[in-house]
């Protein structure tokens, strides 16, 4: 009957989940226009590069699947107050959906303690890169341009920022592990 259990999941742990949730939906708020993307710079990257430092592979999913289908199901949370299915389906849905792939992943990767050079190593290596592979697909057949225009749009302007803010949920990620707050 073991192999039935479903695994138990902890106050604490339900707690840290719904503020990753909030803090993904008002991340997403963050944000500004750059006149030659359709991809606003935001603050929801760093959000859930946190939201992996924090929480375990499966909570991280779960975290980012829950705000996908408010986002989905017409709250305003996806960037700058937009919306909609439509949303995950244009030039820009390759980067949330990679995220179901990307943060995951950095989650299971980023090691059991809390180390700022490791998270930061991690973030680069894993979750940066598979964001940015999503993004360049959907604004390559969405937009239907070529791979050098897809990445001057979705990669290339997004570099220094998103080093920027791996190096800040980094930071934050190591000072919050390092509380032990666990019951």
């Amino acid at each position: 009957m073991k192999a039935f259990e479903t695994e138990r999941i902890k106050t604490v742990d339900l707690t840290k989940m719904s503020m990753c949730v909030a803090l993904c939906c008002a991340a997403a708020y963050i944000s500004f226009p750059l006149p030659f993307t359709p991809a606003p710079v935001t603050a929801s990257t760093l959000v859930l590069s946190l939201t992996a430092f924090i929480l375990t592979p499966r909570q991280t999913f779960t975290v980012i699947l829950i705000y996908i289908l408010l986002g989905a199901a017409g709250m305003p949370v996806f960037a700058g107050g937009t919306s909609g299915v439509g949303k995950l389906f244009g030039p820009t849905g390759g980067f949330i959906l990679a995220w179901l792939i990307s943060y995951p992943v950095l989650s299971a990767v980023k090691g059991a303690t809390p180390n700022f050079t490791r998270y930061v190593i991690a973030d680069l290596l894993t979750a940066t890169p598979i964001t940015y592979i999503g993004g360049l697909i959907s604004m390559y057949l969405v937009m239907e341009v070529s791979i050098g225009q897809a990445l001057s749009m979705a990669v290339l302007p997004f570099i220094p920022g998103g080093v920027m803010k791996t190096l800040a949920a980094a930071f934050i990620g190591v000072k919050l592990n390092s509380m032990k707050i666990n019951s």
